[in-house]
């Protein structure tokens, strides 16, 4: 199990961005917007010093754990823009409680430290994928508040997380599915042109777990837009194959290193 060996000064980042997002998830739903969104945003700037705080180093790491709490940091990024775009959008204080878990997740797992031979290209790799992470991710959310305006609809009952209509959830679901398929796709495409170029000497495109669940979530978001295209899918069918998608992409890395470093305790 490869456990945190990070500095203090990195151990006091991670804990500053999970006390404010602590913050945020219990005070956030009982003070003015205007503090709201200031807490959320004051978590999120210890949120990404303590992220950028692991990737420095030394020595350099990255694994499962910083995957996803990069990916969250995204999500709440995407929330805050999102938000005054459309004013009407309601606090997701859920999302608070996930950045706090996230960020103490990769205090404890900071993963394996990076092999010198890496390419100084590779940290641009990993961002393509944490990217398109955190736009399928942003659109999981919305698939999920989509589901519960379309019950609330249905149940002629106010819907009091969502806050926006039914049909704009919708679209910007869809608009963060088209953005992270172009991401996974430019993700997929540098991994298997410039491998070596990218890990070092002697390393080769092979079709291990990552590469088998990655191609598998590229063909079901694949076939999601298709449908969506071609056959007008939305509600139900679109949300299952989406939801399918995300889970398949999700073992990809984070589940693959997950198993590498947690259960068999080893880095590589």
């Amino acid at each position: 199990m490869i456990l945190s060996v990070a500095p203090v000064w990195g151990w006091a980042l991670a804990g500053a961005a999970a006390f404010a997002y602590a913050v945020a998830a219990v005070a956030g739903g009982r003070a003015q917007p205007a503090a709201a969104r200031g807490l959320l945003l004051v978590a999120w700037i210890f949120h990404g010093l303590a992220l950028a705080a692991g990737l420095a180093g030394p020595p350099q790491r990255f694994g499962f754990a910083p995957a996803l709490s990069g990916t969250v940091w995204l999500v709440v990024a995407g929330y805050g823009v999102e938000q005054h775009v459309f004013p009407q959008l309601r606090a997701r204080w859920s999302l608070a409680a996930l950045g706090a878990l996230a960020v103490l997740l990769a205090a404890l797992f900071p993963g394996a430290a990076l092999h010198e031979s890496r390419s100084t290209w590779l940290p641009l790799h990993w961002l393509l994928g944490i990217a398109s992470y955190g736009l399928f991710a942003a659109a999981v959310v919305h698939a999920w508040l989509m589901q519960r305006a379309e019950k609330s609809m249905r149940l002629a009952t106010p819907d009091g997380d969502a806050g926006m209509p039914l049909l704009t959830l919708e679209r910007l679901t869809f608009r963060f599915v088209g953005a992270g398929f172009v991401l996974l796709t430019a993700t997929l495409l540098a991994g298997f042109f410039f491998t070596e170029s990218l890990y070092g000497q002697g390393r080769v495109w092979h079709w291990d777990h990552k590469t088998i669940f990655s191609v598998l979530s590229w063909i079901a978001f694949a076939v999601l837009l298709v449908g969506r295209a071609r056959f007008g899918w939305r509600g139900r069918t679109a949300v299952r194959v989406l939801y399918v998608g995300s889970v398949l992409l999700l073992l990809a890395y984070v589940g693959s290193r997950f198993v590498l470093e947690v259960v068999l305790g080893r880095s590589v």
